[in-house]
């Protein structure tokens, strides 16, 4: 190349454009991967590959459409911690199941148990429920008779007898004969204790005990009302209402004997504590139960009757 090419920049020689390959007698080249003909055509534009330069950074994606890509992200996110929090949830509830079911099945009380004690509860309670409808029954006839004119005034103050009869006896201030149990407590200090006593006085109310006197060994009884209490003797014993017995004792008790004895029978309840101490507990029916000591009245300083 001479000085005069050099200088000027001008008669370089054109690089030689490839040769189409062709076929026997000028057909197209039979080569699978032969390029297509109208590629090779000098008049088709020919686009120039990127070339990748060090150092020069790549253009910037648009803003829009790198939002457009985000949300989608943001979306399966939320998705995402929806789906966590909603595990946590069932984990949870569970697992809360699970020792619910467990508790249940592992309740002691339950599984000890026996079908028997079952019926005798059921038909405790199936006593209670006649007696509550046999008092409502009651109320209601005499509601009616109050309201009937020319009876009312003597159904009215037969009524009001009734209701001081019932009053008295559950004060303590009369006496009371009816059906009911002899319940004797026998046994060490530790098994009838004073509130071993009191756990039995509980039971029996709840039962339907109408009146409860308790007595000694020497026979001194005393009335139990309802502000009677028990305290262990300090030698032994019991003081009730301030009044020293000694063991063994005897409640009598008025009321219905079976559901009183199934009140006393109740897995886990008196005869069973008092047994596990290595005490005793005997109730006897009786159809005509004494309970005969009188609880002096109280004394009232302020309230007065209202006429």
């Amino acid at each position: 190349m001479s000085e005069e090419h050099r200088e000027t920049g001008t008669g370089w020689p054109q690089p030689a454009e490839p040769e189409r390959p062709v076929g026997p007698a000028g057909e197209p080249d039979p080569r699978p991967d032969a390029p297509d003909p109208d590629e090779l055509s000098p008049l088709a534009p020919v686009e120039p590959e990127p070339v990748e330069q060090e150092g020069v950074p790549e253009p910037a994606e648009e803003p829009g459409a790198s939002a457009a890509e985000a949300e989608p992200a943001r979306v399966s996110r939320r998705l995402t911690s929806a789906g966590a929090m909603i595990a946590v949830l069932l984990a949870l509830l569970g697992f809360t199941l699970v020792v619910q079911l467990k508790t249940t099945s592992t309740d002691p009380t339950l599984a000890a148990t026996r079908e028997e004690d079952l019926v005798r509860i059921s038909s405790d309670l199936d006593s209670r429920e006649r007696r509550l409808r046999q008092d409502i029954e009651a109320l209601e006839e005499s509601q009616r008779q109050l309201r009937s004119g020319e009876q009312g005034r003597q159904a009215a103050l037969e009524e009001a007898t009734r209701r001081a009869d019932e009053l008295g006896i559950l004060a303590g201030t009369l006496p009371a004969v009816g059906p009911g149990l002899s319940v004797r407590f026998e046994g060490p200090d530790k098994a009838v204790s004073a509130a071993r006593i009191l756990d039995a006085v509980q039971e029996l109310r709840g039962a339907g005990a109408e009146a409860m006197q308790i007595a000694g060994s020497d026979g001194t009884a005393v009335r139990i009302i309802a502000s009677t209490y028990f305290v262990d003797g300090p030698g032994g014993g019991l003081v009730v209402d301030g009044r020293r017995l000694s063991g063994p004792f005897v409640i009598s008790v008025i009321g219905d004997p079976p559901t009183l004895r199934t009140a006393l029978n109740i897995p886990g309840g008196v005869v069973a504590s008092v047994e596990e101490d290595g005490g005793n507990v005997t109730p006897e029916d009786s159809e005509a139960v004494e309970v005969s000591q009188l609880h002096a009245p109280i004394k009232l300083e302020h309230a007065r009757p209202v006429s």
